[in-house]
């Protein structure tokens, strides 16, 4: 990797036919913030703002190739890494990372259940996640389902967040750990960063919104951004809240059921 970073990022993810999350999301806002996206699909879904109606894994050995295309030509600052699907998947990914990745820091959303609650892990990727791709992983985001899955610990709470955070980081791996608090009923919205320097908790008034399809994609599309330009985790995961805050503040109120965002929010300011 080169020294000086130059905001390239490897979205590893699947797509998203109503371009609302996957790559279609990622590639929206790590353009928004004036990074380069690159991408290696690891699967097509079929869906809308209604749900997913059917998913097509692309092998394995085609989303290896598409990480070697990309790291042998152009590089990357960072890798984002969402929904896997399977056991095969996951573990070709991290190999790859071995392989390839030169050390690259990987930002990773465990993507396991859609919005409107489709399954889009398979179960026994879930030991694989834990085992092989947290630890490669700078930071791991997710969501409070994903965390309890994760960790075998309920989080319904402030304490939950942060004892999930706790096992990401000092049982599982992973450099630092995001437990967001989106699923978790409240006015106030409370994620939890966890990192070799200690807790912080951010806050923010829960949006009354439909638009909330393909948040957990964003919010681990810009930290990977922020990353891929030499920020730190504190202030890249600061930044990319308040990039998000704005992206559902903006949602263009397109479908009928969770919506997308407004991603490229501040070329409106430009």
């Amino acid at each position: 990797m080169s020294d000086k970073p130059k905001g390239r990022v490897l979205i590893i993810a699947g797509s998203d036919s109503g371009g609302g999350a996957g790559i279609q999301a990622d590639i929206k806002t790590v353009s928004a913030l004036g990074g380069y996206a690159m991408t290696a699909v690891t699967a097509i879904t079929v869906q809308n703002t209604l749900g997913v109606t059917g998913v097509h894994a692309v092998p394995p050995e085609i989303v290896c190739a598409q990480i070697e295309a990309v790291m042998g030509d152009l590089g990357a600052d960072a890798w984002k890494i969402g929904m896997m699907g399977s056991v095969d998947h996951v573990r070709a990914v991290v190999e790859a990372w071995y392989a390839v990745g030169d050390g690259v820091p990987v930002i990773l959303d465990p993507v396991m259940i859609a919005k409107g609650g489709a399954s889009l892990l398979e179960e026994d990727a879930v030991e694989i996640i834990r085992n092989e791709l947290m630890p490669i992983a700078l930071i791991a985001t997710p969501n409070a389902p994903e965390a309890e899955a994760l960790t075998g610990v309920g989080v319904h709470d402030l304490d939950g967040q942060m004892d999930a955070a706790d096992i990401v980081v000092n049982r599982l791996g992973a450099w630092s750990g995001l437990v967001k608090g989106g699923h978790i009923h409240g006015s106030t919205v409370r994620d939890v960063l966890l990192t070799r320097d200690g807790y912080r908790v951010f806050e923010s008034p829960r949006i009354d919104t439909m638009a909330t399809h393909g948040t957990g994609c964003t919010l681990a599309s810009a930290i990977a951004t922020y990353v891929s330009k030499g920020d730190l985790i504190e202030p890249a995961v600061e930044k990319a809240r308040a990039y998000l805050m704005e992206a559902i503040r903006n949602a263009p109120g397109f479908g009928q059921g969770h919506q997308p965002l407004g991603h490229n929010w501040p070329c409106k300011l430009a």
